[in-house]
Formats: C-alpha cells, sequence, structure tokens
C-alpha cells in the first residue's frame, strides 16, 4: 500500500498483534494509511521500497532494537520516528532522542495520545516546508544549477546532473546504471557504486538547507527516486 497526497502512510514496526490492531484501528480512523512489519528487517524491506511519512517503532523487537533499527533507518532517511517503549527509563528516552528519534510513548499508552503525537511530528515535519514561499526545487539549466527551497545548491557536474534528473521525474525509480547514464560522459569507466556516494553527499547538502529535508528515496536493489508528496 502507498501513500497518497492526502492521507499519511505510517509504518508500524511492532510484533504484538494486539499492539498492532488496535494502533491500525485509531490510525486508519483518523484517517491515515497503515502498513505493519514484525521485525527489523521486514522493516527496512519495506523502507526501501515505500515512501513512508512517519515509522511508529518499538525498541523491544524479535531479531534487533529498537535503538539499532533507527541508527539504520538514519544512514538512508530522515523519516520521522516515534518510538514505543514498555521502559520508563528516562536513560532509555534519552537515547532514543539522541540516535535520531522524534519522540516517544511509554506503554500501555493511550492510542488516542499515540494518535495526536503523530499529528504533531507531521505538522512540523510539513510546516518547515509549507512555510517556505519558494519551490521546493527550481532547475536553471542555462547555468547549470538548482535550488532548494530557494536557496542555491553548491553541486558538484555529477551531483547536479543526478538530482536534475531524479527531479525531472518525480516518482520514477531510476537504477544506479540509468543515472550514471544521465550524469556520466562514459558511464562504463565508472563503478555504479559511485552513484551511492554522490548521493549521500546531496543528501547532506539538501539537509543543511532543511534540518531533516530527505525527498530522495533509496530503493534497495533498485536504485533512487525523488519522493512525489514531499509534504503529507
Amino acid at each position: 500500500m502507498k501513500a497518497t497526497q492526502t492521507k499519511p502512510f505510517i509504518l508500524i514496526v511492532e510484533d504484538e498483534p494486539s499492539i498492532v490492531d488496535t494502533i491500525r484501528y485509531t490510525l486508519e480512523t483518523d484517517n491515515f494509511l497503515t502498513a505493519c512489519a514484525g521485525s527489523g528487517e521486514e522493516a527496512l524491506a519495506m523502507l526501501a521500497t515505500e515512501p513512508v511519512d512517519l515509522v511508529v517503532l518499538d525498541v523491544g523487537l524479535p531479531d534487533l532494537s529498537g535503538f539499532e533499527l533507527c541508527k539504520q533507518i538514519r544512514r538512508d532517511s530522515s523519516v520521522p520516528v516515534l518510538f514505543l517503549t514498555a521502559r520508563n527509563d528516562e536513560i532509555d528516552r534519552v537515547v532514543g532522542l539522541e540516535i535520531g528519534g522524534d519522540d516517544y510513548v511509554t506503554k500501555p499508552f493511550s492510542p488516542r495520545e499515540l494518535s495526536a503525537r503523530i499529528k504533531a511530528i507531521l505538522r512540523r515535519t510539513c510546516n518547515r516546508i509549507d512555510n517556505n514561499s519558494s519551490p521546493v526545487f527550481s532547475v536553471d539549466e542555462h547555468k547549470q544549477c538548482i535550488t532548494c527551497l530557494g536557496i542555491r545548491l553548491e553541486l558538484s557536474r555529477y551531483e547536479y546532473l543526478i538530482l536534475k534528473t531524479l527531479i525531472n521525474r518525480p516518482g520514477r525509480v531510476y537504477s544506479r546504471r540509468l543515472l550514471m547514464e544521465q550524469a556520466w560522459d562514459e558511464p562504463d569507466s565508472s563503478m555504479e557504486r559511485t552513484v551511492d556516494a554522490h548521493i549521500k553527499n546531496l543528501r547532506a547538502k539538501l539537509k543543511r538547507v532543511q534540518s531533516g529535508f530527505d525527498p530522495i528515496i533509496t530503493h534497495r536493489g533498485s536504485g533512487y527516486s525523488l519522493r512525489e508528496n514531499l509534504c503529507p
């Protein structure tokens, strides 16, 4: 199930079916789309293929801790993360926030409070973009430059051509090979993994423009795309 422009898409990472059912019912009643993953490995696979708007993440998963999963998510994405934890220890809450979590809810929790916290996080994320009157991206092909939220990006030639390609077709997944064919004069002379380094640099430069802004989606095993619905 994919996100739409009118309904934010929430990934619930939780291995207790009763809790999953409660969260899904509450969120779908509040006009969210939801999907579920019962393990960290399943969650990473879904995040690699779905444009998720927020992750509800249980700290206690069967294969790895929610904290470790959050660290792995943060390597590729700034998608908001709300932790669910059965522990009310202050150190756990601090660790969760320090490694990239946006908020936390302690079990047992009120489903309505959880939904309200999710809405608050999405409002903060959305407003950072909505409150800027400039277009998200603007490409000047004559000057070979790209602006993001009104700010000119300092890009290398390869970064410019890769980002321009993604901007031209939001939502389309480009393999590394396709991106190299768009950006390299001699694509066969470089390794495809070189694209990953340029994407990493692009992400860092975009986040300097707007904290937490990460419009590039990684499709593991497939390539990259530019997110279509930048704001839920």
